[in-house]
């Protein structure tokens, strides 16, 4: 169910993350992630992405950069509440020694679910 991201499928992974994006930072214009959209699809390029795949539908992923920062887990909307970031997080906590990350302290749902993931 988790495996690395294929580039062929940057696209659909990429439209995951600007909706997740639109819908989790309401206190961020609209306009900041669409014109981020092309800088943050070459990085992606460049980091550990590893997706959440079922019956070829990626529901999430996790893009991990150099020091093991978490750029972000991102789950589709209709597939959110399932385990499915339990389930990248718990991947990563495996496949890597230790783990960082910032979360805008707006982002209250995200502060929360990081919060359980660490105990």
């Amino acid at each position: 169910m988790i495996k690395k991201l294929n580039i062929n499928k940057l696209e659909e992974v990429m439209e995951i993350w600007l909706e997740t994006n639109i819908d989790s930072h309401d206190f961020i214009e609209k306009k900041y992630w669409i014109q981020n959209y092309d800088l943050v699809k070459e990085l992606l390029k460049e980091a550990d992405v590893y997706i959440f795949e079922e019956n070829n539908i990626i529901k999430g992923f996790v893009g991990i950069v150099e020091n093991n920062y978490i750029g972000g887990i991102f789950v589709k909307r209709n597939y959110q509440r399932e385990g499915i970031g339990k389930k990248l997080i718990d991947f990563c906590k495996n496949k890597y020694s230790y783990l960082t990350l910032h979360v805008f302290k707006k982002n209250h749902k995200a502060i929360n679910f990081y919060n359980k993931m660490i105990l």
